[in-house]
């Protein structure tokens, strides 16, 4: 649907009326459809909150621009992370979910815009599930994220995204004060039900039904 909100997007309001909305960001070239069925699956009943990357490239949906491979245009991922922080807060009003905990699960583009929110703007996010992300820029200041729960699920053999770069980041949110789990497959940049296992089992550890 196209909304006030600015974003094209979909809102599944759930049945779990106490717990976290999962705020679902998808990787390159998806839609506002892509991780519904990943989120119903990661916290059944969960409200799902989902838009779609208003960059283009090739045709392709993305939350930011880049310049090349892991070469991202800072200046546009600055104002797409503080449009994004701008649609939730603009959700959270408009889907009363008062104050709940928004929680991030984002994969590739998803997870490194996820990541940026983090870093520029730590009073959106509760927690964040970031799916094969990395570092997406260094912050000007560091953030507050004491006792902020962050999951980085990383491949050993990911082409895209070198493990140097994902330690890196998971180092920078923990000097911010986030609590962060690290997670490891043995595959490239594609999921595996291992990286869904462990989402899971750490949603239900850090946000109890």
């Amino acid at each position: 649907m196209t909304s006030a909100l600015d974003f094209i997007h979909k809102f599944v309001p759930g049945t779990d009326s106490d717990g976290p909305v999962l705020l679902l960001l998808h990787g390159t070239g998806g839609s506002e459809e892509d991780l519904l069925g990943l989120g119903a699956t990661l916290r059944q009943g969960a409200p799902l909150l989902s838009p779609r990357g208003k960059v283009l490239e090739n045709g392709m949906p993305r939350f930011f621009r880049r310049l090349a491979e892991g070469i991202f245009d800072e200046e546009d991922l600055i104002f797409r992370t503080n449009e994004l922080a701008a649609f939730v807060e603009a959700a959270r009003a408009q889907y009363h979910l008062g104050s709940r905990k928004i929680v991030a699960v984002g994969y590739s583009n998803g997870a490194n815009i996820a990541a940026s929110l983090l870093l520029l703007r730590p009073e959106i996010l509760g927690g964040a599930i970031l799916l094969r992300a990395m570092v997406p820029l260094f912050p000007e200041n560091v953030p507050n994220l004491a006792g902020v729960p962050v999951l980085i699920a990383g491949g050993r053999s990911d082409r895209i995204i070198p493990q140097e770069s994902t330690q890196r980041l998971a180092s920078m949110l923990e000097e911010a004060g986030a609590s962060v789990s690290l997670h490891w497959s043995p595959v490239g940049h594609s999921l595996t039900s291992s990286d869904l296992d462990a989402a899971r089992r750490w949603l239900g550890r850090n946000f109890v039904e």
